[in-house]
């Protein structure tokens, strides 16, 4: 049976819920960001080849993809506190594991470790329906989406300064810090959620889904690299169709499968998880290339020259927008429903893409650019949990966002292994370094132009009724109350 939720905490306790549960977005940005302007010095530091070095990102990628659904669906079972303490406990590990361990292999096993902290938003943003009034629920998620713009702000210039005053070992301390103290937090200020998913974990259907992830994000990260036609790219596509192709059936048949696909298929959920792996490919395509963009030697005719410092504050105001709009988006959930705002949040990214590649090559266009992106960005991250949140039933929510979070993070791996073969495609050189041109930075532009309308028009094409939004809710809560319309 599935327990009834815990009578909403007042108002005063609900912004501490909501604080310390938003601390999971400043560090899991902080996670994806500071190792990797410093990726060149670590791979001196430790005496690998740059590509090795890239296995820094790419460990962490792969093990935050496939532990995120595992870890969704215990939290429904055992408890989402309970596993996001889990999860902090893996990262605290990776984080001493890689500062102090002897060599690479046991920088890339902590920065594995580290993967598993990407969970924490997924899970936090499913307890927020079971701890928070529902009043509070958009602007709680709102928050906790936008805290990744904080994190992804002060995650860049930070490396560096760590780097060049501590040695890369700060970048493993200082994330290690933070998560001991929100541990510390987490038993005191947020409520167990009381709601429990019945039946045992379905340990088939979680190693073929492991094996099958695994196989699809090394093909799409490494393929670039490997060569596209290469044995290892297509033997790991290969591999993961037919591990996929056997987990669907598995998980039809299962009666308490790792992913509810009959669940996943409700039109509001189906139109999240679309909107977030296309949009997921479009903000990382907009980070990408703008940065790109910025850093070419002014040596060709369209470089702008910058450094990767400078380049970094061009971006910030994009950042800081997100932590600013939260409030904005939790009001546009409560006035106009989640599907619109996920629309509008859409439609943001698509102009955003377009205004770069209409008006051209500058620092104050590209800038303008990201920011117009960002406010999308803001917009769809707030408006995505909330619509799956409120349509799948109160024991399914952090597996149901944690797949959603799984996704996004299928797009951008995409985003990544096209943008970089679309830019090797179209290079001029400049000095001994080959470099971007112009037309491959502009079809990236108009490619994330085109990824982000295409998923506006799914928001806006796939009819949603209204008896699916708010399935085994507080009875209290009328089924058109403004926080859960997703209209």
């Amino acid at each position: 049976m599935t327990a009834a939720p815990p009578p909403a905490p007042r108002t005063a306790r609900s912004g501490l819920v909501i604080g310390v549960l938003s601390l999971s977005g400043v560090l899991v940005a902080l996670l994806q960001t500071l190792v990797v302007p410093v990726l060149p010095a670590f791979a001196v530091d430790l005496g690998v080849p740059p590509t090795s070095a890239s296995w820094l990102v790419t460990i962490t990628l792969l093990t935050g993809a496939v532990g995120t659904p595992l870890v969704g669906r215990l939290a429904d079972m055992f408890g989402k506190r309970l596993m996001m303490l889990v999860c902090l406990g893996l990262m605290v590990a990776g984080s001493v594991l890689a500062a102090v361990g002897p060599g690479f292999a046991t920088v890339v096993a902590g920065r594995g470790l580290q993967g598993f902290a990407m969970a924490l938003m997924p899970v936090g943003i499913s307890m927020m329906r079971d701890v928070l009034p529902p009043a509070r629920l958009g602007s709680g998620v709102a928050l906790m989406s936008a805290t990744i713009g904080i994190g992804s702000v002060l995650g860049m210039p930070l490396s560096g300064v760590l780097y060049d005053h501590l040695g890369w070992q700060a970048l493993f301390w200082l994330p290690a810090g933070f998560a001991v103290a929100m541990a510390a937090l987490l038993p005191f200020v947020v409520p167990e959620s009381t709601t429990r998913a019945p039946g045992r974990f379905d340990y088939r259907g979680a190693v073929l889904l492991t094996a099958a992830l695994t196989a699809v994000l090394l093909a799409i990260s490494k393929g670039g690299s490997w060569g596209w036609a290469s044995a290892p790219t297509v033997g790991l596509a290969v591999a993961a169709a037919l591990g996929l192709a056997l987990w669907i059936p598995l998980e039809l048949r299962t009666l308490q499968p790792l992913v509810d696909l009959r669940t996943s298929m409700r039109r509001p959920v189906l139109v999240s998880n679309l909107s977030a792996l296309l949009l997921g490919f479009a903000m990382f395509l907009s980070s990408y290339a703008s940065t790109q963009e910025l850093q070419v030697p002014t040596s060709v005719d369209h470089g702008l020259g910058l450094s990767a410092a400078a380049a970094g504050l061009v971006m910030l105001p994009g950042g800081l927008v997100m932590i600013l709009l939260a409030p904005v988006s939790a009001a546009m959930i409560r006035g106009w429903g989640a599907r619109a705002t996920l629309g509008v949040g859409a439609g943001a990214i698509a102009l955003g893409f377009a205004e770069r590649g209409v008006f051209g090559t500058s620092v104050l266009v590209i800038g303008v650019s990201a920011f117009v992106v960002s406010i999308g960005v803001a917009f769809a991250l707030a408006a995505m949990p909330v619509l799956i949140t409120t349509a799948v039933p109160l024991d399914q929510t952090a597996s149901a966002n944690s797949v959603n979070s799984l996704i996004r993070a299928v797009g951008t791996s995409a985003a990544s292994a096209v943008g970089a073969a679309v830019l090797a495609a179209s290079t001029v050189m400049a000095g001994a370094v080959a470099v971007p041109t112009q037309i491959g930075l502009d079809r990236l532009f108009w490619l994330g132009a085109a990824v982000a309308t295409v998923s506006l028009l799914v928001v806006a094409c796939v009819p949603i009724r209204p008896e699916h939004t708010v399935p085994q809710m507080d009875p209290s809560v009328e089924p058109d109350d403004d926080v859960v319309r997703v209209r």
